[in-house]
C-alpha cells in the first residue's frame, strides 16, 4: 500500500510515520550497538544503493537472475525497502529525515534473485551461496518459495550458510494460513511472523509449527525508489523479517564471539509474550515471543550450545563442517545416553529371561518329580520388551522451556517480574 500523500509527502513526515522507532526505542538500542562491522545479505529484488537513506551502506553484491552484473532494484522496490529497515541511516540535517533502520551502521550485501515476487529456487540458492562466500553474518530472506522444501537447492544453500555460521532469517508468509511458508519452515531458519501496531499477531501472518519470533510488520514505511517520492508503506512478514535480521546484526556486532546459533539463542531468550495467555512454548502464532533488541543486547543470557536452540538439518542431507559440526556436542551426548539407556534395558531383559528360564526348568523338574506334566501354558512366555528410546518430539524445536537438564536453555528471562515488560503501554510506546 503506497502512501496516499506520496506526491506531497515530506521527508520529515516519513520519519514521523515510523512508529516502530518509538516502540523499540532505537536510540536506547544504539547506546549498545548499531551493527558496526556486520554485513547483512538481502536476497531479494536487488537494492538501490543510490537512495539517500542508503548511500554508503550498500556493497557491490550480485545479480543472479541473468539480468546483468549489478543487483539494481529497478522494477519492484521490495529489496530496497528491506535494506532500509535494516541499515537505513536517513538523510538531511543530523540524518533526521527519511527512513532510519534498526542497525544503521551495518552494511548491506544486495543479491538480486527476482524482478518482482517470482523467486526461482536455483537462482536465490546461488545468491545465498555467493553471500556466504563473501563472509556475510546474516542473510535476510523476505520471500516465500513453496519449492524450497528439504532436499531442494534452496534448502541445501541454507544448510551451506548454517554450516558456515551465518544467521538465516525468513518470513512465515502473508496468507493468514496455519502453515509456515518455505524457506522459513526449513530447519534452523529463524522464522518470523508479524504483529500490528497494537502488538497483536497480524491477521495475515502465517502461523503454526515452526514460528520462531514475531516483530512489527504493519503500516511500515520503507525506502522505495520506484515511487515518485522515494517511499512506500506496506504490511507483511517481510518487514518483520528485516527487523529481526537487524536485531541479529546488532547482537553479532556486540558479541562477535557468539556463533549464529548462540545469537538466535539471545534473540529467543530476550523475547516477550507481553500479557498474552500462552499455554505452550513455542506458540503457534508468537513462537518464542516478540523481539526486544535492547534486552537481547543487555540481558545476562548464557551462551548455550554452539548449535543454538533451533532444530538443525539431518546430517544425512548435508555435510557437517565449520560451526555446525562443532555445535553438535549436546546432540552427540544425547545419542550416547540414548544408546546407554537402550543397552541397559536389554541387559536387564536378558537377565530377567535367564531367571525365568531357570524358574521354569525348576518347576518342570519338580513337576516331574511329583508325577505331573507341567510347564508354562499358552501365553506364559516372556512379555515383549520396549525399545528403550524416549518418544520422538513432533516439533522441529528442542523441548522448551521444559527442556531436559543440561540443555543450556532455561526458561526465558524477561518473562518474570524481575524484568518489567517494556511493551506494556499501547502505542505510542515507551519502547525497550
Amino acid at each position: 500500500m503506497l502512501l496516499t500523500s506520496a506526491p506531497t509527502a515530506s521527508a520529515d513526515y516519513i520519519r514521523d510515520k515510523q512508529w516502530v522507532i518509538d516502540v523499540i526505542n532505537f536510540k536506547k538500542v544504539w547506546s549498545e550497538s548499531q551493527g558496526e562491522g556486520v554485513t547483512v545479505a538481502v536476497v531479494d529484488t536487488g537494492v538501490d544503493g543510490s537512495h539517500p537513506d542508503l548511500v554508503g551502506q550498500v556493497l557491490k553484491g550480485k545479480d543472479v537472475t541473468g539480468g546483468g552484473e549489478n543487483p539494481e532494484d529497478d522494477t519492484d522496490g521490495h529489496g530496497t525497502g528491506m535494506a532500509s529497515l535494516i541499515a537505513g541511516h536517513g538523510h538531511g540535517a543530523d540524518n533526521s529525515s527519511g527512513v532510519i533502520g534498526l542497525a544503521p551502521k551495518a552494511k548491506i550485501l544486495p543479491i538480486k534473485a527476482a524482478d518482482r515476487d517470482d523467486f526461482d529456487d536455483d537462482q536465490w540458492a546461488e545468491g545465498v551461496r555467493y553471500a556466504v562466500d563473501q563472509g556475510v553474518d546474516v542473510i535476510n530472506l523476505s520471500f516465500g518459495d513453496s519449492l524450497a522444501k528439504p532436499g531442494s537447492e534452496g534448502a541445501k544453500a541454507i544448510e551451506y550458510a548454517q554450516q558456515r555460521d551465518v544467521v538465516v532469517v525468513a518470513g512465515t508468509g502473508n496468507d493468514g494460513n496455519a502453515e509456515v511458508s518455505y524457506p522459513a519452515k526449513l530447519p534452523g531458519v529463524l522464522a518470523v511472523g508479524a504483529v500490528d501496531q497494537s502488538l497483536k499477531i497480524w491477521s495475515n501472518s502465517n502461523y503454526g509449527e515452526g514460528v520462531t519470533l514475531v516483530a512489527p510488520g504493519t503500516n511500515i514505511v520503507r525506502a522505495d525508489t520506484n515511487q515518485s517520492n522515494g517511499y512506500a508503506e506496506a504490511d507483511g512478514t517481510s518487514d518483520a523479517t528485516a527487523y529481526v535480521s537487524a536485531t541479529a546484526a546488532l547482537v553479532r556486532a556486540k558479541y562477535p564471539d557468539l556463533t549464529a546459533g548462540q545469537v538466535i539463542n539471545r534473540l529467543i531468550k530476550s523475547a516477550t509474550f507481553l500479557d498474552r495467555d500462552v499455554k505452550k512454548v513455542p506458540d503457534e502464532e508468537y513462537g518464542y515471543g516478540l523481539i526486544r533488541p535492547y534486552s537481547a543486547l543487555t540481558m545476562d543470557i548464557p551462551k548455550g550450545p554452539k548449535q543454538g536452540p533451533l532444530a538443525q538439518s539431518s546430517p544425512s542431507t548435508s555435510t557437517n563442517s565449520g560451526a555446525a559440526s562443532e555445535g553438535n556436542d549436546s546432540t552427540n551426548q544425547a545419542k550416547e545416553e540414548e544408546k546407554s539407556s537402550s543397552g541397559s534395558i536389554f541387559l536387564i531383559a536378558g537377565i530377567a529371561a535367564v531367571v525365568i528360564i531357570i524358574a521354569v526348568l525348576f518347576a518342570v523338574i519338580r513337576s516331574r518329580r511329583n508325577g505331573r506334566n507341567g510347564g508354562p501354558g499358552p501365553g506364559g512366555g516372556i512379555p515383549p520388551q520396549g525399545t528403550g528410546y524416549p518418544p520422538h518430539s513432533p516439533t522441529g524445536h528442542q523441548p522448551y522451556p521444559n527442556s531436559a537438564p543440561n540443555q543450556g536453555y532455561p526458561t526465558p528471562p524477561g518473562q518474570s517480574a524481575q524484568h518489567p515488560n517494556p511493551y506494556a503501554q499501547q502505542p505510542p510506546h515507551q519502547g525497550q
